[in-house]
């Protein structure tokens, strides 16, 4: 069940007396999306940016993933200043919100229409785990014809909330991305099968 912004206010309400809080700070201002009977939570975004080193690679191989120093560059953007995403670029960036999601709880990232519609694309539909805590990192790209402008703290994409079926069990789903507050670009690993299939066949 998605939760609509009604409910979500009065989750935020209760941050100090629950046991297990939904939390998002600074909390956002949930009235105009209550009186239109929205459900999500706009986002907004933040001042860092991670950007890749296109110089400095031919390609990106899992097999030899190399270090984020390597791979990345980071690029601090003030209020009131942009960052100038060009037609087929890609960025990672944040949000300003830190968010702490309870155990009942999962929530889902999408861009914004009006943004879309201009050629910024969140490249996934970003999935917050029950229990994360930090910042969300942003998959940010320009599929448009023109560059388009991205200024820390406009409204950039929306948050939707649905409820998790109770499992019985006290595991917490834990994520390389918990408690972040800049973007990053995480690693890729391959599994027991990948590894396996990646072996050379014998008389090969």
């Amino acid at each position: 069940m998605i939760l609509r912004a009604t409910k979500i206010a009065a989750l935020l309400g209760d941050g100090r007396s629950a046991v297990d809080p939904l939390v998002i700070t600074p909390t956002p201002d949930l009235k105009t999306e209550e009186r239109q009977g929205a459900a999500s939570v706009d986002l907004r975004l933040g001042t860092w940016f991670v950007s890749l080193r296109q110089a400095r690679m031919t390609h990106l191989s899992v097999d030899e993933p190399g270090s984020p120093a390597q791979l990345t560059q980071t690029h601090y953007v003030r209020y009131g200043s942009g960052y100038i995403l060009h037609p087929g670029g890609f960025v990672l960036g944040a949000t300003i919100e830190w968010i702490r999601m309870p155990h009942t709880l999962a929530a889902y990232v999408i861009g914004k229409s009006s943004w879309g519609r201009r050629g910024l694309i969140i490249a996934t539909a970003t999935g917050v785990h029950p229990g994360f805590k930090g910042c969300l990192t942003l998959e940010l790209s320009n599929v448009g014809e023109i560059p388009i402008e991205l200024k820390p703290g406009i409204k950039l994409c929306q948050l939707f909330f649905h409820t998790v079926e109770p499992s019985g069990a006290s595991e917490i789903y834990e994520s390389q991305y918990d408690g972040r507050r800049r973007p990053v670009l995480g690693k890729i690993t391959l599994d027991r099968i990948a590894q396996a299939l990646a072996k050379p066949e014998p008389g090969i």
